[in-house]
C-alpha cells in the first residue's frame, strides 16, 4: 500500500554511508528527514537543542548554587523541564502543523533566498509533509487532494494489526526510549549558571549559560558532540517549562569517519511557547551553520517558523478528519462554478 513521504526514514545512499558508522547519534538526533543532504547536516546540530535541557537535572554546580541562592530552581521544577522535553517529543506524533522554512544565502540577508510551506501531519510511524501555496493554502487543488489521499491511505495502513506494523511500531518506540535515555545521558554533559530574569511577554524566564563540563567524559561518538557546544537556556518560571535555548559550536564537529563536518562557530536558536495546555512545542527555530560534506563545502542559514498545531491524535483518531476534509474537498469541486 502507498505511504507517504515520513520524517523516520533516512533513504539516500550518501547519507547511509554516514548513518552506518554513527548510527547512535543520526538515529536518535537527526532521525529522519525527507530533505536534501546538505539539510541533514543541519539537524544533526539542531539535535543539540532537544538535548539542551537534561543538564539542569544534576549539572548546576554548589558554586552556582551558592550565587543563586534563593532564585535557583528546584530540582523538582528541572524534573518538570526534562519531562516537558520528552512529551514534546511524542506530541510529534500527535499534533499537526503549519511550517514555513525560510533560506537564506548569508544570516545578515533581510529577505529569503527561497521559501517553502508545509502542512505536517503525524502519520502513524512518521510525519507526512504536504507541500502549500505562498499564502500557506493549496496551491493545486487537485495535487493538494492527492496528497490527503495518499496520506488517508498511509493512515489505514498504521491502523492494521499486521506484523508489519507491529514492527514499525516498535522502531518508533525503540527510537522514542533511546531518544529519552540520549537526554538523560547528558545529565552531566554540561554546567549550569544561573544569570538572571528577563521578561517574555508577561511571562518571566530564567537564563542560564551553558558550557561543558570538563569532568564529562564521553561514552561514544554521539556523547562527545556534547563537549564542543555552549550557549544558553531560559525558563519559564510559572510552567516550568524550555523557552528559549541559543547554543554554538566551539570546535569542528567530525559526522561519520570524517565523510562531512559541521564548523566551529556553528550557531542554532529555538523559541518554546505553549501550543496546547501543558505543551510546549516550537515557534520559531533558526539554523546557522557551515560544513563541509564529503569534498564541498555547504552553508546553510534557515528560519522556520512553526504555526497552527491542532492535535489529530492517533492514526484512528485521524482517519475521520482526513476523511471529513476530503468530503468537503469534493464537495466544493462538485459546486458548479458561480456565474459572471
Amino acid at each position: 500500500m502507498a505511504r507517504v513521504s515520513v520524517l523516520n526514514g533516512c533513504n539516500t545512499r550518501q547519507f547511509a554511508r554516514i548513518q552506518k558508522v554513527s548510527a547512535s547519534w543520526v538515529e536518535l538526533v537527526l532521525g529522519s528527514t525527507d530533505l536534501d543532504y546538505s539539510s541533514r547536516l543541519l539537524f544533526i546540530v539542531t539535535g543539540l537543542m532537544v538535548l539542551a535541557g537534561p543538564p539542569m537535572q544534576d549539572a548546576i554546580t554548589k558554586a552556582a548554587e551558592a550565587k543563586v541562592s534563593s532564585a535557583s530552581p528546584s530540582r523538582e521544577v528541572l524534573s518538570h523541564v526534562i519531562d516537558g522535553l520528552k512529551e514534546a517529543e511524542r506530541a510529534q506524533y500527535l499534533y499537526e502543523r503549519i511550517e514555513r522554512v525560510e533560506t537564506r544565502k548569508q544570516a545578515v540577508d533581510a529577505d529569503p533566498q527561497s521559501v517553502r510551506i508545509f502542512r505536517v501531519i503525524p502519520a502513524g510511524t512518521g510525519i507526512a509533509k504536504i507541500p502549500l501555496g505562498p499564502d500557506g493554502k493549496p496551491a493545486d487543488a487537485d495535487a493538494y487532494r492527492a496528497e490527503l489521499d495518499k496520506l488517508l491511505k498511509s493512515l489505514a495502513w498504521a491502523v492494521e494489526a499486521g506484523q508489519t506494523q507491529r514492527e514499525a511500531y516498535q522502531k518508533v518506540q525503540k527510537k522514542q526510549k533511546d531518544r529519552d535515555d540520549l537526554i538523560d545521558a547528558t545529565s552531566n554533559a554540561f554546567l549550569l549558571t544561573y544569570i538572571g530574569q528577563e521578561p517574555r511577554g508577561d511571562h518571566m524566564l530564567s537564563k542560564y549559560r551553558m558550557v561543558p563540563n570538563p569532568a564529562f567524559k564521553p561514552t561514544n561518538r554521539a556523547t562527545s558532540i556534547y563537549t564542543r557546544v555552549k550557549g544558553f537556556l531560559w525558563v519559564d518560571d510559572a510552567a516550568r517549562q524550555l523557552a528559549q535555548v541559543e547554543g554554538e559550536v566551539t570546535d569542528d564537529i567530525s559526522l561519520g569517519m570524517f565523510l562531512a563536518k559541521i564548523y566551529k562557530g556553528s550557531r542554532f536558536m529555538q523559541d518554546r511557547y505553549e501550543m496546547a495546555p501543558g505543551i510546549w512545542l516550537p515557534s520559531f527555530t533558526q539554523y546557522d551553520f557551515d560544513g563541509r560534506k564529503f569534498f564541498s563545502n555547504i552553508s546553510v542559514h534557515e528560519k522556520t517558523f512553526y504555526s497552527a498545531y491542532k492535535r489529530i491524535g492517533s492514526p484512528a483518531e485521524a482517519i475521520p478528519q482526513i476523511q471529513a476534509e476530503l468530503a468537503r474537498l469534493d464537495e466544493m469541486k462538485a459546486k458548479p462554478a458561480p456565474e459572471r
